[in-house]
């Protein structure tokens, strides 16, 4: 009688020690990075004239092979050019909008635009629901003629507010690309 009472004991510590387990707790999301192949920049110059296109598009990801980058023109010296984003995932069928998660997610990104040269100046046009600068929408403003480039970098959970710079707002970048242009 006494094997009995010892053996129902261990088998009743087993199974409250196999029912009582930490599993219940609610999994942490996690927010995985998007796959970004494909970076459009389109400039519209105020008050008319040619519509700049900047675009990298790399569709092997980490792959081997260098994005492909391309600048459809010339911009216009001392001109105020609206600036737009889109990002897109071309490894998909039919393409996925990542810009549309940037909107969604735009207390988690913002782009930053490090110019030399002829750029005079790079504003937000838009924020986030905090007034902090997104990026999706800006103004490029160009100086007298000559050569310039500009850096377009996404950053995923950036501190914001920042001072405007990579260094400062630190998170990781999800795109960046440096575009060689002309101004005349």
């Amino acid at each position: 009688m006494k094997t009995i009472k010892i053996l129902s004991l261990l088998m009743f510590v087993a199974v409250t020690f196999t029912a009582c387990s930490d599993d219940d707790e609610t999994p942490e999301e996690i927010n995985e990075e998007e796959t970004i192949t494909t970076m459009t920049v389109t400039l519209v110059p105020d008050g008319g004239g040619a519509t700049i296109i900047l675009q990298s598009q790399d569709l092997d990801g980490d792959g081997p092979n260098a994005p492909d980058v391309t600048v459809s023109g010339n911009l216009a010296a001392n001109t105020a050019y609206s600036g737009s984003v889109v990002l897109l995932n071309e490894t998909e069928t039919p393409a996925e909008n990542i810009t549309e998660e940037v909107e969604e997610e735009s207390d988690e990104h913002q782009f930053f635009y490090v110019t030399t040269g002829s750029i005079a100046s790079v504003t937000y046009d838009d924020t986030d629901a905090d007034g902090n600068p997104v990026g999706l929408e800006f103004t490029l403003t160009t100086a007298d003629a000559g050569s310039a480039t500009m850096a377009v970098t996404l950053r995923h959970q950036p501190k914001k507010p920042n001072d405007g710079t990579l260094a400062d707002a630190g998170g990781e970048t999800d795109i960046t690309q440096t575009f060689n242009l002309t101004v005349e």
